[in-house]
Formats: structure tokens, C-alpha cells, sequence
């Protein structure tokens, strides 16, 4: 089982650099399932109607989100569509769903969407314990278990591993938009890396016009953020998983 992870689109650069490469990696490294993180797909904010539609058009199983869940109110409209994931630990009564069951090669996929706490300015339920409620339900249900951790500190990303390590088969970060160089195996056997990375414009400040960013930080004003152009980055993660036992045997990080 091959499962490819795609870090976070950024605006319609990251999505047309998507709608080019994937069916080439899809077909050059035999995927079977496909996740993609895509909360700053519609302008760097938030998913519209129109993205989302393009996006199903595509070879993607799962679409999961994160702090820009609601930066289009378009998503009302679709939120509880099977291949949306919003994530689980957002208060009570949001609408949408954390987790889905997915099929593949005869195998259920859980894939899980969870937001950390730590500088996120987001009212949300502790992650760690969400995630332990979901994986202590769903390791009764399924086979491979996949978590996207959307969270801006290293820190508790590395927490969520352990404390999840050999629990789950997988757990990636998103929301930072730079690729971390720490791809592994754990000691229990999870296959984890703290941030996927972006597809996005490659100059740029995290898929943002880099003058607007500098301004920003060197006069402390107020300035309106913008979306980079040029050239596109893609960046993300592609997990072997034994077909027998389930385990990851193979993490390789991708970045074009």
C-alpha cells in the first residue's frame, strides 16, 4: 500500500501545480490513496465551491482542512461531503465531520483531521485527548489509521507523535508550509513527519507576496496580505505501508 500525502495548497498556483503533477506521481509510484491538505486552496483562505469541484475531479481520496476551515463561506454547502475532513477537535456542534473510513485494496483507512492549540487562535477541544478517544474507537474498526495534525508549533506536533507512537500508522503535520527534513519510522512503527510542506508559489514568504511579509515585519505596520506569483513548489510525503501487516516499511518526502 503506497499512500501519498500532499501538503497545503496555497491559491490557484499551488492548485494548478496539483492538477499537473498529480496523475504523474499517482502513476510513477503506484499509489493506492491520496490525501491533501487544502484549507488555503481559494485565494490563501478557505475552499470554494469551485476549487472543490476541481479537486474532486482529481484522483484524491481524502481532503482535509484546518484554522481556514471557514474562510469561505462556500463550505457550508459541501462540508459533509465524503471527502471532506474538517478537524475533530473543533468545538461542539461545528458542522462537518473529523474523521471518515475509507476503502482501499480490500483495507479501511481511517484518516483523522486534528488542529493544535499552541498559536493557533482557534477555539478548540485538546487534540491529545480527541485523538485518543477517536484512535481507541477506530483501531476497532479499521486497519491503517492516518492522522493530519494541522498545528503551528514543532513541538506539539513531536508530542502528538509520541503519544500516538505505534498506536497509528501515520502521522503528518500541515499548516507551517516548509518541508521538515525529519521523515521517520518511530520506535513503535508509526511513519511521521513534522510538516508536509506546501504546493504553492516557490518565492514567496509560506505562499505570500515576500514584499508585503517584509513590510510587515520591518515597519510593524498593518499590511494586507497577498498571494506570491510565479513558479509553482510541490511539496509532500509518499508512505509505504506492508501489505501484511499494515506497518510503514518506507517514508520518502517528495518535493518538486
Amino acid at each position: 500500500m503506497k499512500i501519498l500525502a500532499i501538503g497545503d495548497i496555497v491559491g490557484n498556483i499551488g492548485l494548478n501545480k496539483l492538477k499537473e503533477m498529480l496523475p504523474r506521481l499517482i502513476q510513477e509510484n503506484n499509489i493506492d490513496f491520496v490525501v491533501v491538505n487544502a484549507e488555503n486552496t481559494s485565494g490563501g483562505m478557505g475552499l470554494t465551491t469551485k476549487d472543490f469541484n476541481t479537486l474532486k475531479s482529481m484522483k484524491i481520496d481524502v481532503l482535509t482542512m484546518g484554522n481556514h476551515t471557514w474562510g469561505k463561506r462556500d463550505i457550508f454547502s459541501f462540508i459533509n461531503d465524503k471527502i471532506l475532513l474538517r478537524p475533530a477537535n473543533y468545538s461542539r456542534g461545528v458542522p462537518g465531520k473529523g474523521y471518515g473510513i475509507y476503502e482501499c485494496k480490500g483495507k479501511k483507512i481511517a484518516v483523522m483531521n486534528l488542529i493544535g492549540r499552541t498559536d493557533m487562535n482557534v477555539l478548540s477541544e485538546n487534540p491529545f485527548t480527541i485523538a485518543e478517544d477517536l484512535v481507541n474507537k477506530l483501531s476497532k474498526e479499521v486497519d491503517i489509521i492516518i492522522l493530519d495534525f494541522h498545528a503551528e508549533a514543532t513541538a506539539e506536533k513531536i508530542a502528538m507523535k509520541y503519544f500516538l507512537d505505534g498506536k497509528i500508522n501515520i502521522i503528518f503535520g500541515t499548516h507551517t508550509h516548509v518541508q521538515t527534513a525529519d521523515e521517520e519510522i518511530t520506535e513503535g512503527g508509526t511513519a511521521y513527519i513534522t510538516d508536509l510542506g506546501m504546493t504553492g508559489p516557490k518565492e514567496s514568504v509560506i505562499g505570500m507576496d515576500m514584499n508585503a511579509s517584509i513590510k510587515r515585519f520591518t515597519t510593524s505596520l498593518p499590511e494586507r496580505y497577498k498571494l506570491a506569483e510565479g513558479e509553482a513548489k510541490l511539496n509532500g510525503c509518499i508512505f509505504e505501508l506492508n501489505d501484511e501487516t499494515n506497518k510503514p516499511e518506507r517514508v520518502q518526502r517528495i518535493s518538486y
